[in-house]
């Protein structure tokens, strides 16, 4: 593919506004977005602006309000609430198929991962989670691969732990691979790196504790898109638990599903913009500077998550696409169907489809048998089925996010090279992702 002369030299701009805004599909004519300031009596009442607020009597770091909070809520509730289903998981145990892309900004399909994974939470509820002590496991899971072939057999264990100041080892993780026929421990992850052929890091995988950032409101948004098909993917095949396929109409996904009680006359919805900061005194060396969260107001669902890098730029944006997949569950029935992941100053894009989540009440035999390293060794699948979620074609891939320039501009620096600049509007005008560009 032709780079011109951007090859190896990165240049940078600072995106207009104007741009943007030519850029963006239909939106509604007057502005979405809110300061606290401009913010009405009505909401206002649902937020408490504090900056100290009670601390819990046994952890002094946690609030002292008890979960799941009451209205009005402090910037940090709204994080813990977030967390709840910050995470590709929901925190239930369960088991689901997934397939993982990621396309390189010349086009090239990198990577395509197929795997089952099977999640055991311990204990079951984020209440008690929260209580958990310190150096204690509590989820273990078993991903195994089915897919590339050269993959097919390989199976992770991970245990992922409870941390503190103290106690700061987020994971343990075994692996199996069966042309060696042998266990091996892995290094811990550290935490802001990628995993390989991937936009995204450890701490997006797995979630970040609400603990370890300082919180802020900044204000109130209404989205209207978040995962983006292009025009030539009208459908894509998805999975039930029972193996069998169906052809879903992309035209008809909604940002928190069908059955979501809040959208707005227009199909907006509604969001609290919060920004999230790491803490000197938990996290001295983290990798970004600032995190930037769209969490709906009636699930506080993060639909969309901004990362920006140490000097302050943006550089990854995170969207997801939700389903209601356990309504008897409340909020915490709602499940993740679709997570992308843009590295801005790469345009390096990764996308994980997760078919199902097939809530699992694991036997105490199943779980002393299935949860641990010997298991992986035995290459016993705890499902028989694929996904066939993937995308087969570069050009039918997910578009890049939309960055909406306009909004909070104190919060927010876009600083993008000319070349990824003519892609997106190139993207948006031909409505799929174009690669060869000339600037």
């Amino acid at each position: 593919m032709h780079m011109g002369g951007f090859d190896n030299v990165r240049f940078l701009i600072l995106i207009p506004w104007v741009l943007w805004a030519s850029l963006a599909p239909a939106q509604p004519a007057s502005k979405t977005w809110k300061t606290l300031d401009e913010l009405s009596p009505e909401e206002l009442h649902r937020l408490d602006l504090r900056d100290d607020t009670p601390r819990d009597a046994e952890i002094p770091y946690l609030p002292a309000e008890p979960y799941p909070f009451a209205p009005p809520y402090t910037a940090e509730e709204l994080g813990y609430l977030a967390f709840d289903l910050d995470t590709p998981r929901p925190r239930f145990s369960h088991l689901w198929l997934s397939t993982v892309q990621t396309m390189t900004a010349d086009g090239y399909i990198l990577s395509t991962n197929k795997n089952v994974t099977s999640i055991l939470y311990l204990p079951t509820d984020w209440p008690a989670l929260m209580r958990v002590a310190p150096g204690q496991a509590y989820m273990r899971a078993v991903q195994q691969f089915t897919h590339p072939p050269e993959a097919a057999g390989r199976q992770d264990l991970w245990l992922e732990y409870r941390t503190d100041q103290t106690f700061t080892k987020k994971q343990d993780l075994y692996r199996y691979t069966p042309s060696l026929r042998r266990i091996r421990r892995q290094p811990p992850p550290r935490r802001g790196d990628r995993l390989p052929n991937t936009a995204f890091t450890f701490d997006d995988l797995q979630g970040r504790d609400p603990w370890e950032f300082s919180w802020t409101v900044l204000g109130t948004d209404v989205l209207y898109h978040t995962i983006r098909f292009p025009t030539t993917r009208p459908t894509m095949t998805l999975s039930r638990p029972d193996g069998s396929f169906y052809e879903q109409e992309t035209t008809q996904l909604k940002m928190m599903g069908a059955d979501y009680p809040a959208y707005r006359s227009d199909g907006g919805v509604d969001c609290y913009v919060v920004e999230a900061r790491p803490r000197s005194d938990w996290l001295p060396t983290y990798d970004c500077s600032k995190l930037l969260y769209w969490m709906d107001k009636a699930m506080f669902c993060p639909l969309r998550m901004e990362q920006y890098d140490q000097e302050g730029n943006l550089a990854m944006v995170a969207e997801r696409l939700e389903r209601h997949e356990y309504p008897e569950d409340g909020r915490l029935g709602y499940t993740g169907l679709i997570f992308l992941f843009w590295r801005t100053d790469l345009d390096l894009l990764t996308v994980a489809v997760h078919d199902y989540h097939q809530k699992m009440d694991w036997r105490a035999e199943q779980r002393q048998t299935y949860f641990s390293p010997e298991f992986l060794r035995r290459e016993w699948f705890l499902s028989p089925y694929k996904t066939q979620a993937n995308v087969a074609d570069p050009e039918q891939f997910y578009l890049r996010p939309l960055l909406y320039a306009d909004k909070f501009p104190a919060q927010r620096r876009i600083v993008l090279s000319p070349l990824v600049s003519a892609r997106i509007a190139a993207q948006e005008a031909a409505g799929r992702v174009v690669f060869e560009v000339h600037p």
